[in-house]
Order: C-alpha cells, then structure tokens, then sequence
C-alpha cells in the first residue's frame, strides 16, 4: 500500500485496523497547527514508498477524540503500532530516524517476506542519504539522546543540548550495515558523527572546536521555545492584537467590539488569529497570566482585554495609549 490513508471517524479507523490483519498498521496521530506535524507527514509519505506491504495511516487528533482519548494521546505527534488489531508499539515526538527504525523492525517481524541480506550497494547508499536527512540536525551515535552508550555519544549530546540545539538521533548499535557503510560513505572512520543539512560536520573534537570558537550556535539551528515564541510574537508589531479572528473577519463578540475600538483611533496594529494556533491559545494564558481573549500588546507589554480597552476609551486614554505614549 503505497499511500498514507486517512482515519476521519473512529468506524474508519476501526474498518483499517482489521483490513490490515497481521500486517503492520502505522497511524501518525497529528494536528494541523503543529508544524513538526507536518514534517512527519512528509516522513511517513517516504515510508510507504519504501514499505508498501505496511499500512500508513493519518489521524487528526483532535477530530477524533474518542480515539485519542482510548489511546491517551496527549502530544502530537504520537505514532502507534498495531497488528492483528492490537498497540504493539508507541512513539511520541518527531523523531524520523526512531520511527524508520522501528517501522523496519515491525514490518520484518510479519508475515511478509523479509528482503534478501544481501541489499545491493546503492540501496544502502540512498538509505544513508536519507537518513543523514532526515532532519536538520543529524547526530549518529551509540544509544540515544536520552541514553547515550559510550562517553563520546554522552559528551557531544551534552554540548548539543547545552546550546540549545534541535536534533535527532540514530543508533548506530542498532543496525550494522548503517554503521558500517556510514563510514565508507562519509569518509569519517569514528563515531559519533554530526551532520548539518545533510552535510557532515564531523565527530566529538570537531564540535568542541566549534563550540569553543563560538561557530557552534552558528552552524546548528536552536529549538525555539515557547516563551521565545510568543515573546518574538508579542513584539511583531509595536502593537499587537491577540484574537478569534482577523482584521478583516472576527470571529466572535469580544473580537468584533476590540477591533471596532481600535479601528476608530486610527492607529496601526497587527493582528493573531489564536483560533490557527493552539499552543499559542494556551500559552499565551499562562506567559501573560490572563485568561482570557482579546489580548492586546504595546511594545511588547500586555495592556488588556475588551473591558480595559473599554476603560481607556471612556477616559479618552486609548489613542495614547497605543501609541506607546505615557
């Protein structure tokens, strides 16, 4: 089955948990609004060229509540594995490389016929291609991020992680013909090995050279956080209007009553649909400590929602106040 299907319903993904019988059936439970959502979806369109005997299917998490909620599906993504029916197998976060390898693991472990050993050159070579691809940042290691297997692998996952830097992670114990060909292919005859946009940047020493130089923070993209996030946000505009709905179209009363105030001072703002994005809807809450929307921002500092808007206007504050003037 070289497609991604989707489950809409919890009936249609009941009819594809038993179409697939004792074969692998992968569903990636995802949300829209996720962008590292999206990248897996790209991940999972990869397998099922490489696995057509594996059923792929796409979950929309929180269309299908009664499904997520049996399966206690808290984040996205969240990939599980069934066969005959029944979770043999679970993975939360975006990690390609994980989800690859467990994926082959699964489906070699079914009824299907397992591909000869003897995997001709240039199919190990396309596989490391991918792999060193599969995100961004690409460590090949002893172990894992979260359990590193030899000093090496240990120390270059605690520089990474103390610059902040986003990426994943293969284990290279795991699969021999990886570890092997990696060094053939790379020219690179130790491990660990990082590699950056598909490029490789080199081992331990190579990256304590760049870190001592300052090049580190340069060469690697860092993980955003949400407080960076909604800080960048917030100061996106020198003023900023956190709402259900746009300029052009609000999406509910409060909404609607803020941006006809605002529009008659005559004074610029930019405005966020939070109703597009739910990690902002909630984090906002708690970064701000107000719970409710409307939001509106000046330079970067909260002002209120529609009832301080209101207060500003009855004392002919307002214009002033959005202008940024004391």
């Amino acid at each position: 089955m070289a497609a991604v299907l989707e489950a809409g319903s919890p009936s249609q993904f009941k009819e594809l948990l038993q179409k697939a019988g004792n074969s692998l059936l992968v569903v990636h439970f995802w949300a829209p609004w996720a962008p590292q959502c999206s990248q897996m979806n790209e991940v999972m369109e990869e397998l099922s060229k490489d696995q057509p005997q594996v059923t792929f299917v796409r979950l929309e998490a929180e269309a299908v509540p009664e499904v997520s909620e049996k399966y206690e599906i808290t984040s996205v993504p969240t990939f599980l594995f069934f066969k005959n029916s029944q979770k043999v197998d679970r993975l939360d976060g975006a990690h390609a490389p994980e989800l690859t390898k467990r994926v082959q693991r699964h489906a070699a472990s079914s009824s299907f016929p397992v591909a000869p050993e003897s995997t001709p050159k240039e199919d190990l070579t396309s596989r490391l291609k991918k792999l060193i691809s599969a995100a961004p940042c690409m460590l090949f290691m002893k172990g894992s991020a979260l359990e590193p297997r030899c000093g090496f692998s240990k120390q270059i996952v605690a520089i990474l992680n103390n610059h902040k830097v986003q990426f994943s992670t293969f284990d290279i114990l795991s699969d021999e013909d990886v570890r092997q060909g990696l060094k053939t292919f790379s020219n690179w005859p130790t491990y660990p090995q990082f590699y950056v946009n598909g490029e490789l940047i080199g081992g331990l020493d190579i990256v304590k050279e760049l870190e001592s130089s300052g090049e580190l923070d340069k060469t690697c993209p860092k993980v955003q956080t949400l407080e960076d996030r909604l800080t960048s946000l917030i100061n996106k505009a020198p003023v900023m209007l956190f709402m259900k709905g746009s300029k052009q179209m609000a999406k509910c009363g409060f909404s609607r009553q803020i941006l006809e105030l605002m529009n008659n001072t005559g004074v610029g703002f930019e405005t966020f649909d939070i109703l597009e994005d739910e990690e902002v809807r909630q984090g906002l809450k708690t970064f701000s400590n107000w719970p409710t929307y409307p939001q509106v921002y000046v330079k970067g500092e909260l002002i209120g929602g529609l009832d301080i808007i209101k207060e500003l206007k009855e004392s002919d504050e307002l214009t002033s106040v959005l202008k940024g003037k004391p």
